[in-house]
């Protein structure tokens, strides 16, 4: 609710329930004030307190980003508060935005989450410190607190999402300053495993009830690390189902929740493992045998595949850079103006995906090049876009080069943007 499960804030070192209690009775004071800026104010004096009170404690999660949690947290107040229109804010919803702002359902339960906090036998405290020393990759606190407490390796989190431990190791839809992965997690997940943790328990999320293979498989965080493809076999050896829909959320498929997310080489390797697969997905991991399978001998689909699976398929083929499957469907006559409910075609999503030889490919068959997405941008704007927003501009600048070369228009927004991207190449001007 806040505006997910996983945008939970962190709790300070020593958290103590009568000071959240002073908190929520200043954020009325807050609400009530004739000023605009009250609420803004008293929530970047409390992420202040927060960020100096956890001092070199402060979770280092690659989402932990207060200046964005400042933001979250006024507009989530305001909203909650001002929802009760027939009646005046009181304590209580005061207290109630707080606990969400935690990660709880209720006041009474995060206070009393609270409480526990301070014994440190509790469940509750060791479930938390063992929830730490995953995302640190810490095996051998993990180890000595599942030996003192063996129950623990079922034990819940009581925050919305309600994971198993097993689920922090995807570390995907957990707390944001947990999504972390060490290179030693898949070393962790044996452990969890090996003490009895349920492989294909669920946890909240995401809109639906996900799985730790679900969430490993469509998370940046192990692929990053370069662990993805060991966990999820290590996953699939202890017996986690792949054909149960939504066991990464939103009653994806588990190789289309994969696709979605941008995991190619996770979406790739569990359909080689048996994972099921319709036209849009066999598609969008280059299962060309397959895609065959769904057309009769005149090249129409066979009954129960639909045009829009056939569209969706193509542009996760062009997206990943599933060339003989974009050859076997452009074969077929597939329409490269068709675009998606955002306007964008096969040429967007190969340059989304920075598939250099596919925009070759979609080039040489006559792909439009001015056609706009609903966001104004043609495929070269898309390109100049992607090359500033990611994490390293260079996949994109042959892209560039590639659509000027074929007459892509240069529009007079992207002129200054442009020009300092090629620049980054010796010797290339506009």
């Amino acid at each position: 609710m806040f505006p997910a499960p996983h945008d939970a804030l962190p709790l300070p070192p020593r958290p103590n329930a009568g000071q959240y209690r002073k908190l929520a009775k200043d954020l009325v004071k807050a609400y009530r004030a004739s000023d605009a800026a009250a609420i803004p104010a008293w929530a970047e004096r409390w992420l202040e307190s927060l960020v100096k009170e956890c001092g070199p404690a402060m979770p280092q999660g690659n989402l932990v980003r207060p200046e964005r949690w400042l933001l979250q947290i006024a507009e989530f107040a305001r909203l909650k508060l001002t929802a009760k229109k027939s009646s005046p804010c009181v304590l209580a919803d005061a207290q109630f935005v707080l606990a969400r702002l935690h990660g709880f359902d209720t006041w009474p339960e995060f206070t009393r989450h609270i409480d526990e906090l301070k014994h440190g036998s509790s469940t509750t405290s060791t479930f938390e410190a063992a929830a730490d020393a995953i995302a640190d990759g810490d095996l051998n606190t993990l180890l000595t607190h599942l030996l003192a407490d063996p129950e623990l390796v079922c034990a819940r989190s009581p925050r919305e999402h309600n994971s198993t431990l097993l689920h922090y190791v995807a570390a995907n839809g957990v707390e944001n300053w947990r999504q972390r992965t060490p290179q030693n997690i898949v070393e962790i997940a044996v452990a969890l495993l090996d003490a009895g943790a349920e492989v294909d328990a669920v946890a909240q999320m995401y809109g639906g009830e996900c799985t730790t293979l679900g969430l490993a498989a469509t998370s940046l965080h192990p692929e990053r690390a370069g662990v993805q493809i060991a966990l999820l076999q290590l996953l699939l050896d202890r017996g986690a189902r792949m054909g149960r829909d939504g066991s990464a959320g939103n009653r994806h498929s588990l190789v289309g929740a994969c696709l979605a997310n941008g995991r190619g080489q996770a979406a790739e390797f569990l359909a080689a493992r048996g994972a099921p697969l319709d036209l849009e997905t066999a598609a969008g991991v280059g299962a060309i045998d397959a895609v065959r399978s769904y057309f009769d001998h005149e090249g129409k689909l066979k009954p129960g595949s639909s045009p829009e699976q056939l569209c969706a398929g193509f542009l996760w083929a062009c997206e990943f850079g599933r060339t003989r499957v974009i050859e076997y469907l452009l074969g077929l006559g597939f329409d490269l103006k068709l675009q998606d409910r955002d306007g964008q075609t096969a040429m967007h999503w190969a340059v989304l995906g920075a598939q250099i030889e596919t925009v070759r490919l979609l080039l040489k068959h006559g792909a439009p090049l001015e056609v706009k997405n609903t966001f104004g941008g043609t495929a070269l704007g898309q390109a100049i876009w992607s090359a500033i927003h990611s994490d390293s501009p260079a996949p994109y600048l042959p892209i560039i080069e590639e659509l000027l070369s074929a007459g892509a228009k240069i529009e007079p927004e992207m002129e200054d943007a442009l020009a300092r991207l090629l620049r980054r190449r010796p010797g290339q001007s506009l």
